[in-house]
């Protein structure tokens, strides 16, 4: 009943903090569908996969012919390397709105890094056949497997989750926070229980939301500044990086 109350009474001074406030405030998106997003990754992820395999194809001398060779398997390698990029943002998003339990710490880093596994699918093979090719002239080999190993280091890094959050991380913050507001800039990795927080001092515009919005929106500790003003705890803040 007292922590109940506390948080009334939280609320209560953020909503008048609210109304002398100058920034810009913009309410946060919903959440959106976990199942979709990742629907979209793996279709996106396959597409890429039919691009190494298209290039496969055009390295071996088979397939449709439309540029030099050499340009064609660039375009396709860039191709690849968009797919699987994109598909591997749908896939981070969806994590952070139903993310993974992380009882099994060998799981909670595959299911968060799916992207980077495509990216090792969609170009690992084209790789070693590139350098196994004794066909290719030496400048298009040299030139086309460079422009591989960079796609699958950008593909790689882009894809890998940084910033990953897990179930009972949101559940704990949801059960703490329920739906009381909270607020992010346009740029970090935190949320805050109070829109004046000396941390946001540079800030000219904010969103405000759920603490669930706020983990899907990869925002996914809590201000350490903020916790220790309300006195929150069991809650993952930033002095946990």
């Amino acid at each position: 009943m007292a922590e109940k109350k506390q948080h009334t009474l939280v609320a209560a001074e953020k909503k008048e903090t609210a109304e002398a406030t100058d920034k810009k405030m913009t309410q946060a998106k919903p959440v959106g569908n976990a199942t979709g997003l990742r629907i979209g990754a793996v279709c996106l992820w396959v597409l890429g996969l039919v691009f190494e395999i298209l290039a496969i194809l055009v390295l071996n001398g088979k397939g449709p012919h439309f540029l030099p060779q050499i340009w064609q398997l660039i375009l396709l390698i860039v191709l690849d390397l968009a797919a699987v990029i994109a598909g591997s943002q749908l896939w981070k998003k969806a994590n952070h709105i139903k993310p993974a339990s992380e009882k099994n710490k060998t799981l909670f880093w595959l299911w968060n890094n799916m992207g980077v596994i495509a990216a090792v699918v969609c170009f690992v093979p084209l790789i070693i056949l590139l350098l196994a090719n004794k066909n290719l002239d030496k400048k298009t080999k040299a030139i086309v497997t460079i422009v591989a190993i960079v796609a699958l280091l950008i593909g790689g890094v882009s894809s890998y989750d940084f910033n990953p959050v897990s179930q009972e991380q949101q559940q704990a913050a949801m059960n703490v926070l329920g739906d009381e507001t909270v607020y992010w800039a346009p740029f970090g990795k935190v949320y805050h229980t109070h829109e004046d927080c000396g941390a946001l001092n540079n800030t000219e515009s904010l969103t405000f939301g759920t603490v669930e919005e706020a983990i899907a929106a990869n925002r996914t500790r809590l201000c350490s500044f903020c916790a220790h003003r309300d006195q929150i705890t069991g809650v993952v803040t930033d002095d946990a990086e």
